[in-house]
């Protein structure tokens, strides 16, 4: 009895675990980190969301939501950041959006997931987008000062809809 009791156990936590590896939202997604001295203002951080040597990706997406990631330590000094995003949809045109991403409440307490000094937050620039992934995205930051510290990692994130 009791190593029936064993079996059933452990087969339900092999098959939770098997359940949790499926695959995630997140289609497509890169990620670049940043220099530990700091963002410098005039730094444009451009981004692939695909890799385009594969054969089966796709061009463009239609319909698809578009998210930028950020991940910083306890040493960044604002409750938020302004960022400037360059995209290319399915036209001769750049889309650019400027995003104010929140990092802290009103306390000061800091917001996303995360725990110990470092903390990840996603904020959706656009839902719906028609995005080119095989063309680059450009980030750069548009706040006050010269050079950014206390941002470890900018990334955006693409998710099919």
């Amino acid at each position: 009895m009791r190593s029936t009791t064993y079996i059933i156990i452990a087969a339900i936590s092999i098959l939770a675990l098997l359940a949790a590896c499926g695959r995630g939202k997140r289609d497509y997604s890169s990620w670049q980190q940043l220099p530990a001295d700091g963002w410098a203002y005039n730094d444009t951080i451009s981004l692939l969301p695909v890799d385009t040597t594969l054969t089966d990706n796709d061009s463009i997406l239609n319909g698809s939501t578009l998210h930028v990631a950020l991940r910083h330590s306890n040493a960044y000094p604002y409750s938020n950041i302004w960022l400037e995003l360059t995209y290319h949809g399915d036209g001769p045109y750049l889309l650019r959006d400027t995003i104010n991403m929140p990092l802290a409440d009103l306390y000061g307490r800091w917001l996303g997931s995360g725990f110990g000094a470092g903390y990840q937050h996603e904020l959706i620039v656009n839902p719906d987008t028609r995005i080119d992934l095989t063309r680059p995205v450009a980030l750069r930051h548009i706040m006050r000062v010269d050079t950014l510290r206390g941002v470890e990692q900018i990334g955006i994130l693409v998710e099919k809809n």
